[in-house]
């Protein structure tokens, strides 16, 4: 076997056989190299993200006014995530908060589509209604909304909008895991907007 020679596949000379092998076992490790490489990149990336997460639902824990809680998570989430603009509506809320700006303007079909998302919509701005609830809406190239619900609940009580002049920002074949995330614990703040449901007595 020692005799035996290869052509190479880098040059038109021959190789031994064990030239050959060695070569193919350095090109296996600079390929294992890449890919620790990648996976350190991605370790680094999620531990940034959830760094950002921290800071961002730490302020929210520190909101003592309940009404303030919506303009505290959109601003939070404009800031730690850098996005553009961020819009939250909520309907359905306690009297107390009916007059608020957050708990108005959103139309009943505009709730029935939070309702009809089971994961958050990304993808570009068809001109649906809720982009309107942004600041600059012609600005908003791609967007992300998220609904917002009790628990499991069939129906969304609001509406999360993220939105971006990047057409990529918010792909349509992007995950949505985080943003899943990101709308449990939105949902979870803004519960203290919301009648309080008296518990059944058996």
């Amino acid at each position: 076997l020692a005799e035996v020679q290869l052509s190479s596949p880098h040059g038109g000379r021959a190789v031994s056989l064990q030239e050959r092998q060695a070569e193919m076992l350095r090109e296996k490790i600079r390929g294992l190299e890449l890919r620790a490489a990648e996976m350190m990149r991605h370790g680094k990336e999620n531990t940034a993200i959830a760094d950002k997460l921290q800071r961002w639902t730490r302020e929210l824990l520190l909101v003592r006014e309940a009404r303030d809680i919506p303009g505290v998570a959109a601003e939070e989430l404009a800031r730690q995530f850098l996005v553009p603009q961020v819009a939250i509506k909520v309907w359905g809320v306690s009297s107390e908060f009916a007059d608020e700006s957050f708990a108005q303007g959103a139309s009943d079909d505009a709730q029935a589509f939070a309702s009809s998302l089971s994961v958050p919509y990304c993808g570009n701005n068809p001109g649906l209604e809720a982009a309107q609830w942004l600041v600059d809406p012609a600005s908003a190239a791609s967007l992300a909304l998220i609904p917002l619900r009790a628990g499991a609940a069939p129906k969304a009580f609001g509406l999360l909008v993220l939105a971006s002049a990047d057409p990529q920002r918010f792909a349509a074949d992007m995950g949505t895991d985080f943003l899943e995330r990101i709308g449990e614990l939105t949902s979870a703040a803004l519960s203290r907007l919301r009648p309080v449901v008296p518990a059944e007595v058996d």
